[in-house]
């Protein structure tokens, strides 16, 4: 019958390092039938995406979704600007966080939720200082560390 395809999350791993989180939303995308294909098969990076409020709805732009390889000439542009759906309240939320304190939104992880819709996780940050990155560092290794000696002593 049908196969089932398993999909992994796409994640902007170097945006954990780049900023600091304060606020997540998970927000539906506007797309186009060979963008969820290619979605589906892990065709995607979140590295240079970044988001921006256009006449009062937020969009994602330079989110590199490759084109699909069945694709005819229906198939999309592999960096065209893509919508966000949030809700109105969230938005106006985000809008007024952003113009305010300065601080930015940044995608950090694709998925698939379990009915099939594809989903971009964004987060409401602030940029790290050179010393919060040093901090970031020094935590991940002692964490590196600790969990080497729990595996030796197990």
């Amino acid at each position: 019958m049908g196969t089932k395809i398993v999909t992994k999350e796409i994640v902007n791993r170097k945006a954990k390092f780049e900023y600091s989180f304060i606020q997540m939303f998970e927000a539906g995308l506007v797309l186009t039938g060979t963008e969820v294909k290619a979605l589906r098969q892990g065709l995607a990076n979140l590295n240079d995406a970044y988001c921006l409020f256009d006449n009062g709805n937020l969009t994602v732009k330079s989110l590199f979704i490759a084109e699909y390889d069945h694709g005819t000439i229906y198939n999309h542009d592999a960096r065209r600007d893509r919508r966000l759906l949030l809700h109105k309240s969230e938005l106006h939320k985000l809008e007024r966080r952003v113009t305010e304190k300065g601080l930015t939104i940044v995608p950090y992880r694709l998925f698939f939720t379990e009915r099939g819709f594809a989903k971009l996780e964004v987060a409401l940050a602030q940029g790290k200082k050179a010393f919060d990155k040093r901090e970031s560092i020094k935590e991940r290794d002692s964490k590196r560390d600790m969990d080497r000696l729990k595996k030796i002593k197990l």
